[in-house]
């Protein structure tokens, strides 16, 4: 069968005016539609595979996010969006983007690092910033009070709960990075002291590296921690930096 020859034709869009019309069959007689209106409508269709893909990225990511522990308020704080104005906040990012930057390395020897400061220093704007990063590289992460670690661990306890103390620490040693919030807060009771040891221990001999945060000062942090943990958290470059300015929160 052959083709038959339609030569273009003038027609008319109510929206766009004229246009010219050709003939799109093989066979049949199957007319162009107006340019502008496919235009808008092959835009409209790209807009709303964007937004989808957008709303199923971020649905992904809280995903993520709740997975790691992130606390939803600091969901938003990235290296980029710390706030460095002195030295000392300046020297503060400078080692957590040295940190995240490098972690190639950081995971090679296990090596640990301790943000010490007042409450709004920063602290753990840096600590979830961290997280973000590595986990945007396809490292793991996961964040948590000393005190919720603790209760998880506790939890297992119970007689009926799934999960094993083990089992427990077990995930908490898993990430490839573990950031460990409010070290010290109402100073643990020997159980939870013991508990946390275990934990870090376990982490140690794994060469899994640990970012500890405290609103403590260093030497109290060592009473809390103990030599043992304090010398294992130096081994290999690990490093103390305490934040000492004002409280972000203050100016707000």
């Amino acid at each position: 069968m052959i083709r038959k020859q339609v030569n273009p034709e003038k027609r008319s869009c109510e929206k766009h005016g004229e246009y010219e019309a050709k003939n799109l069959g093989l066979f049949n007689i199957v007319w162009s539609k107006c340019p502008a209106c496919e235009f808008a409508a092959q835009a409209a269709e790209q807009a709303e595979r964007e937004a989808r893909d957008a709303e199923e990225a971020r649905i992904r990511w809280s995903n993520t996010m709740d997975a790691t522990g992130i606390p939803e308020r600091f969901r938003d704080r990235t290296l980029e969006t710390y706030e460095a104005i002195t030295p000392g906040q300046k020297k503060a990012l400078e080692w957590a983007t040295e940190y995240a930057h490098n972690f190639a390395d950081v995971l090679a020897t296990g090596r640990s690092m301790m943000f010490l400061g007042r409450p709004g220093t920063g602290k753990t704007h840096l600590g979830c910033a961290v997280a973000q990063y590595l986990i945007s590289k396809g490292s793991t992460a996961y964040y948590s009070t000393v005190q919720r670690a603790m209760r998880r661990i506790k939890d297992t306890w119970g007689r009926h709960h799934g999960e094993s103390e083990a089992d427990a620490i077990k995930a908490m040693t898993a990430p490839d990075l573990l950031i460990l919030d409010e070290i010290g807060v109402q100073f643990g009771s020997d159980t939870e002291k013991n508990l946390l040891f275990d934990l870090l221990n376990e982490r140690y001999e794994r060469r899994k590296p640990t970012l500890l945060l405290s609103n403590l000062a260093k030497e109290d942090v060592a009473k809390f921690l103990g030599e043992r943990v304090m010398d294992r958290l130096r081994e290999d470059g690990g490093r103390i930096l305490t934040l000492e300015w004002e409280s972000y929160r203050k100016k707000s």
